[in-house]
């Protein structure tokens, strides 16, 4: 069957359209890191190559028509596997972690071959994705914002804090006699990419206006924050090579 989807058009950057492989269009926030940091895992592990496009978001560069035909949420990041013909596109965080997770991660080293242990991995990063982003998203947007809204960062702040609060009941094991060094899996669980797609934001919690007499109350999520970013793979996925000059 042929396709008429078109990846790629005219006014396409040139290292986008020629690039081979996997290749990555994105800016080093939480959300660009998500992925940076998976990509970097798998470059440890498996020796995994790609090339990546930084986006200036500030000059509106993922809201041209270019880059609305690869994502039209004109959104970074965007994962484009050029392995595939056509080349193929994949939005959204989430779905990019669970996309590289299946296709490139061929011993799920950063997921489960067991359906149940890879459950609470969708879970958990479903959980980040539609129910902890959002808040400490919003919750930064609005303390920065020109225009002060203290109800809007009041809720926010809460909701961001309530969130903060699952994982710490997730890691502490308080109601299930069972305290994790991560996210998902049995036991003390494994590092996974549930944890790159949490991480990648809740690490910015004092960007985000919490005081360390705050963030007293998780002990065992701040030890999972420290535990995480001590990981070579994720420094390198929130590091230099990732930010616009």
């Amino acid at each position: 069957m042929t396709s008429n989807f078109q990846t790629y058009h005219e006014q396409t950057p040139a290292d986008v359209k020629e690039a081979k492989g996997l290749h990555l269009l994105t800016q080093n926030t939480p959300n660009g890191q998500k992925v940076q940091i998976f990509l970097e895992e798998l470059a440890t592990t498996y020796g995994t190559e790609w090339t990546t496009t930084l986006i200036d978001t500030s000059t509106n560069e993922q809201k041209k028509g270019w880059f609305l035909s690869l994502n039209p949420n004109g959104r970074i990041p965007v994962l484009v596997d050029n392995t595939r013909t056509p080349p193929h596109p994949v939005m959204e965080t989430s779905a990019q972690l669970l996309y590289l997770l299946q296709h490139f991660d061929v011993e799920k080293k950063f997921g489960f071959q067991d359906e149940l242990e890879q459950s609470e991995v969708i879970q958990w990063l479903f959980f980040w994705h539609g129910s902890g982003a959002p808040y400490q998203g919003n919750m930064t947007f609005f303390r920065k914002a020109q225009e002060q809204s203290s109800f809007a960062i009041t809720r926010f702040r809460k909701e961001t804090f309530r969130v903060f609060g699952v994982l710490e009941l997730q890691l502490s094991g308080k109601y299930t006699g069972q305290a994790k060094d991560y996210l998902a899996g049995r036991g003390k669980g494994k590092y996974s990419v549930a944890d790159m797609g949490t991480w990648a934001w809740v690490k910015n919690w004092r960007g985000s206006g919490f005081t360390d007499e705050e963030m007293g109350a998780f002990p065992h999520l701040l030890g999972w924050i420290e535990r995480i970013g001590e990981r070579q793979a994720v420094q390198r996925g929130i590091g230099g090579k990732y930010v616009l000059v």
